[in-house]
């Protein structure tokens, strides 16, 4: 992060390092995950591990995905095209966001063997939302992820204090939407239909040929809703504390919404995952799999698609440390027995 911060324009590095308001929720997604401690087993044989997940009715080969970013031709000249490549080269998931500044059809062609997830904002324009899930499908993307905590832009104001502007025609969807000329990001977030409400999603899960899971949960109840509307999952998140600041950390909403849906849905969550040691809390807690984005954009702008690979190789090595030292070489092994609040985090 630091490489990248060197490396980034102001206004880039603004743009993907900045949160909402004081920032509290940017700062805290980090700091709740040290709020646990762990808690190891001894002398339980850890000479061979096992990272695996099931996740969609599929074998993973590890639980890290990355997280739909925007806009990653401000970080590096391939953008997403590297991304994908750095993904593929760790069996790493890609979630494509609809603020992608290359098409799903390229992305698809620049990383074939890589899995990819497909990231929708519903638009007031249906149509154009609905010629995006089918383009996915037809380029073999294999889950739409529907984010739904962006009815409206959040105050970022790392961003209002920095001249910013990405061209909409290198966004085809914000093309399709009737944009045109410069198209800032909270231009854009204009034409997301606020209106969104859990029969839409309903009316989205039953027009998708893909498991659709919604992104931008924190409340129980709201995972439940998304249960009985038809979805295959949620994501617990907060938008990376760039929407409402002041909300729970992903770690600290992931309990309850496990809970009271770990059993009918798959619930990922993001925020602040930095190290091996947080994957584990996160799938201790009940996560199937975690989510990554500002650091897979940090290796992307310092090396492109090999700054990529590495990053994915640094926390996916740290995983399985994690897992040995543990004492639980398998990642499905991971229960809450393994976490308590830490004491250091009391006072």
């Amino acid at each position: 992060e630091r490489a990248a911060a060197q490396t980034l324009s102001a206004a880039a590095h603004n743009y993907i390092a900045g949160g909402a308001g004081d920032e509290v929720t940017l700062r805290d997604n980090i700091a709740a995950w040290g709020r646990l401690a762990l808690r190891p087993l001894a002398l339980v044989g850890v000479g061979e591990r096992d990272p695996s997940v099931e996740l969609l009715g599929r074998r993973r080969p590890h639980p890290v995905v990355i997280a739909p970013t925007a806009f990653q031709r401000q970080a590096h000249p391939e953008g997403e095209l590297a991304t994908a490549r750095g993904a593929a080269a760790t069996e790493t998931i890609m979630c494509l966001s609809t603020l992608a500044t290359s098409s799903p059809e390229a992305v698809a062609e620049a990383a074939p063997g890589a899995p990819r997830w497909f990231q929708l904002y519903v638009f007031k324009d249906r149509g154009v939302s609905r010629d995006l899930v089918q383009r996915a499908a037809a380029s073999q993307y294999e889950a739409l992820v529907v984010t739904v905590d962006l009815p409206l832009f959040g105050v970022r104001e790392r961003e209002l204090r920095s001249v910013h502007s990405s061209a909409a025609e290198t966004v085809a969807s914000a093309s399709a939407a009737g944009a045109s000329g410069k198209l800032t990001p909270a231009a854009f977030a204009k034409l997301v239909d606020p209106d969104l409400r859990w029969e839409d999603i309903e009316r989205v899960v039953a027009e998708s040929p893909l498991p659709v899971l919604v992104k931008g949960i924190l409340r129980a109840e709201d995972a439940r809703r998304a249960a009985e509307h038809g979805a295959t999952g949620v994501i617990v998140s907060n938008h990376g504390g760039r929407q409402l600041d002041s909300v729970l950390s992903g770690a600290d909403a992931l309990p309850p919404i496990v809970e009271a849906v770990g059993d009918q849905l798959d619930v990922l969550v993001d925020g602040g995952v930095r190290r091996g040691t947080d994957v584990v809390k996160a799938l201790a807690l009940g996560a199937r799999a975690v989510m990554i984005g500002r650091p897979a954009v940090s290796g992307l702008a310092v090396a492109g698609a090999d700054g990529v690979q590495r990053v994915l190789e640094i926390l996916l090595g740290e995983l399985d440390n994690a897992l040995g030292l543990l004492g639980a070489p398998r990642a499905s092994d991971l229960s809450p027995d393994f976490v308590t609040p830490a004491p250091w985090a009391a006072s």
